[in-house]
């Protein structure tokens, strides 16, 4: 930024960043406790996306326990919860059969409901404006701010207009800081600035390193005959081998339509390992293509998620702010449910910043209340009790499959241990002529699609005529290092294909293209790369995904 451009700012008690479901908790919570005190208190969201929900994607059956704590009523407000979780199946799958197996108790989904997250989003996201919260969809936050004592101070939302050689375009037009007296941080997994304050303020000091998968999704609408609203699969085994982890989901909804995904452990070993492929060939699995015949795709996208559970909880509060949802990492990976874990961390973060400034005196710069108050809530329980689930799978998937029976049964969750993960995901790769190359069928146009086509439903759009966000620290590695070594695994491990190695026309001079325009944010490079010489950053407020009932 030039230095002759002085950005404006505004001033508020509370600045959120990220309108996912722990951020628009903590902001309802907090004027909940406006209203229920009298307590005035200033509350801003600001989320990249172009609306509420545009960059939300999950798979996702809603476990409603914080939902229920925080708006009892939203049944009577119009909650889009509108499909009840009935029937769970559990299967193991081999190339050409299905096994049905007893679904394990942290999958029992009775409760449930089966819902689009970024409907549920946007629907909050309204209850908070209703309440008073100010949200500004479009404005990603590019920067922390800091005091001189080296608190956070705020954000600043990223340049508009920027050439992509960093110039100043006819349409320019500077960010503006966001002052607080707290800034919560609630960017969802692997948020680009929880990652810089992580290493700034060291808070996986006394934590484990995160573990992550990548979910690949599709929404379907299908034949009206075979739509069974309220029945929720779940599959194991092929097409992984038993030394990867992963599996599928498929959901069925209201308006005969069926959510399909399928979530990779980013721990794998192979570099010739093709996440999107995977997936693609799954649906050709005789179970699931019986389902998806004679329907049609109607959207795509995909989001890394935490899998590291309550080893990988990292300190969450610094001075000056807090990390909730996601972005600290609350997933329950059993359930493979996050939102009602998210929401509650939010909750609880609120009630904590709302005491500390609207209090006698002068608010702490640190609100360690809030690390205090999550420990004697039910997210705490939860997740210690499924601690060993995960990281039991470093064995191998039946011994894990196994351990994770005596864990739940015997144990209930409470063994005198806790395994450790087996370390950062960009380390598990080995080099690319110890492994196996993988031959992934061409996808058929009608149940299966290659990426670009597939990114093209996403609703993704990025000027392109700006600064590349996704960054290399050493633009060599690609070539020297990652291609030499490794077969470039960010050639499959992108579900967009952002990242391709061109050649000239005899073969020579290879070299690594990034196709910034595809990227829908899923921070799948920013964790994989083996060499983290990739670093993401945000893009133009805006731009992204979109993505409707995802």
């Amino acid at each position: 930024m030039s230095e002759a451009v002085e950005r404006e700012s505004m001033e508020y008690d509370v600045v959120i960043v990220g309108a996912g479901p722990s951020g628009l908790a903590t902001a309802i919570r907090l004027k909940q406790l406006e209203q229920e005190t009298g307590k005035e208190i200033a509350v801003c969201v600001i989320e990249k996306g172009a609306e509420v929900g545009a960059h939300i994607l999950s798979g996702a059956v809603l476990e409603p326990r914080a939902l229920n704590e925080l708006i009892p009523d939203w049944k009577e407000k119009g909650a889009p919860l509108d499909t009840p979780a009935k029937d769970d199946h559990f299967l193991f799958l081999t190339e050409t059969r299905s096994f049905r197996l007893p679904t394990p108790p942290q999958m029992n989904n009775h409760g449930n409901y089966i819902i689009s997250l970024g409907n549920l989003c946007r629907w909050l996201g309204e209850q908070a404006e209703a309440m008073g919260v100010e949200i500004y969809p479009g404005f990603a936050a590019a920067e922390i701010l800091y005091h001189e004592d080296g608190s956070v101070k705020g954000v600043a939302t990223g340049d508009m207009g920027r050439l992509k050689d960093g110039s100043e375009g006819p349409m320019f037009q500077v960010g503006m800081e966001l002052h607080a007296k707290q800034t919560v941080f609630s960017e969802g997994c692997r948020g680009h600035l929880g990652k810089l304050l992580m290493e700034k303020f060291d808070l996986r000091q006394d934590a484990e390193v995160q573990t992550y998968g990548i979910g690949i999704k599709e929404l379907w609408e299908i034949d009206p005959a075979k739509s069974e609203p309220g029945k929720i699969v779940h599959t194991t085994g092929w097409p992984m081998d038993t030394k990867t982890y992963g599996g599928s989901f498929m959901y069925h909804l209201e308006g005969n339509q069926v959510s399909i995904g399928f979530v990779i452990g980013l721990d794998y070993e192979n570099p010739h390992l093709f996440p999107y492929m995977e997936f693609q060939r799954f649906k050709h699995h005789p179970a699931v293509k019986k389902v998806l015949e004679g329907g049609k795709r109607i959207s795509y996208g995909a989001r890394a998620l935490n899998e590291g559970g309550f080893q990988s909880i990292p300190k969450l509060t610094f001075p000056g702010g807090c990390l909730v949802g996601c972005e600290a990492g609350f997933l329950n990976v059993p359930k493979i449910k996050g939102t009602h874990t998210a929401m509650k961390s939010g909750m609880t973060a609120a009630e904590a910043l709302f005491e500390a400034l609207t209090g006698e005196g002068e608010a702490p710069r640190e609100i360690t209340a809030y690390p205090e108050a999550l420990k004697k809530t039910w997210v705490w329980d939860e997740l210690y009790s499924v601690r060993n689930i995960r990281p039991s799978f470093k064995w191998g998937f039946w011994p894990a499959f196994f351990y994770s029976a005596i864990d739940t049964v015997l144990f209930r969750g409470k063994a005198p241990w806790t395994i450790s993960h087996h370390g950062p995901d960009h380390k598990s790769l080995k080099p690319a002529d110890q492994c196996p190359k993988i031959d992934y069928p061409k996808p058929d146009g009608v149940i299966s699609f290659d990426r670009l086509t597939n990114v093209s439903f996403s609703g993704t759009n990025h000027e392109e005529d700006q600064p590349v966000h996704l960054t290399l620290k050493d633009a060599s590695v690609p070539v020297e290092v990652n291609l030499a070594q490794y077969d470039e695994p960010a050639q499959r491990y992108c579900p967009a294909g952002v990242y391709e190695i061109v050649r000239e026309d005899d073969g020579s001079n290879p070299r690594l293209q990034i196709n910034a325009q595809n990227c829908v944010h899923c921070k799948t490079c920013d964790i994989k790369d083996p060499t983290q010489n990739i670093h993401w950053v945000v893009p133009q407020g805006g731009e992204g995904p979109t993505y409707p009932n995802m």
